[in-house]
């Protein structure tokens, strides 16, 4: 599998660049509640990360960008693997759309899971295919929320700035949810429902190798800190931001 993963780094790489590019500052649900034009586009269905992939994809296509395309792939074949995987990528990233989690749970239990008949009834190369795709999908997702598998610090520092953007959203009366009401108990469930689990998947794998057991440590250890100090570091928060 790992050789089919080196294949696609072109892939990966790609779809981390570009996944918020254009991103307005606020979720996507503001983005559907006040009905704006981009929202209907793209039919109130991961707004963000569609824009994300069409601005980039004009942009690749370019004249000015030939030399790079022909480094990314030779064939039309090669072409539709390679939009394929940045589509499925930078979707994966929506992480709120729950038709899309449940998907890709489905996609990554036929893979690895044990019990699977994929190996009676289909080729080799079709089942390390899937198993790199998921993988992939999985890695930009970590990529995503990487501060939350790191030191305490570098968690905290992402962690205010997204509870800052999503304040601002509040206060300006874009939205009727007031963030800092939800926002400690929601960052235990965050890390009890996708961040450990995230992990867990990718210590599995074994993706990052030696590393892999890092992402679940850091993980876990940032979420008992949370629990500890979560509350009064959300008051200082909204302290800070509410003037």
């Amino acid at each position: 599998m790992y050789r089919y993963l080196i294949r696609f780094t072109s892939h990966s790489a790609f779809s981390s660049m570009i996944h918020d590019m254009d991103h307005p500052g606020v979720p996507n649900g503001v983005l559907v509640s006040e009905g704006t034009a981009i929202a209907k586009r793209y039919g109130n269905k991961s707004v963000a990360e569609q824009n994300s992939v069409d601005l980039a994809w004009n942009l690749l296509m370019e004249p000015r960008y030939k030399d790079l395309r022909h480094c990314i792939y030779r064939t039309q074949s090669e072409l539709e693997r390679f939009r394929q995987l940045v589509v499925n990528s930078v979707m994966a990233t929506d992480i709120v759309d729950k038709e899309l989690g449940q998907l890709r749970k489905n996609r990554w239990e036929r893979a690895f899971s044990r019990n699977s008949d994929c190996e009676m009834d289909e080729k080799a190369t079709d089942e390390v295919n899937r198993k790199a795709t998921i993988v992939i999908e999985h890695l930009i997702q970590a990529a995503d929320v990487a501060h939350t598998m790191q030191h305490w610090h570098v968690y905290l520092k992402w962690n205010e700035r997204f509870f800052q953007e999503c304040y601002v959203v509040y206060l300006s009366g874009r939205s009727a949810t007031d963030p800092s009401e939800g926002w400690y108990k929601g960052e235990i469930g965050f890390f009890d429902y996708y961040i450990i689990p995230l992990a867990k998947k990718l210590e599995s794998c074994g993706v990052f190798g030696v590393s892999s057991d890092e992402c679940l440590s850091y993980a876990q250890a940032n979420r008992d800190e949370w629990e500890r100090k979560g509350e009064g570091i959300v008051r200082g928060y909204i302290e800070k931001y509410r003037q």
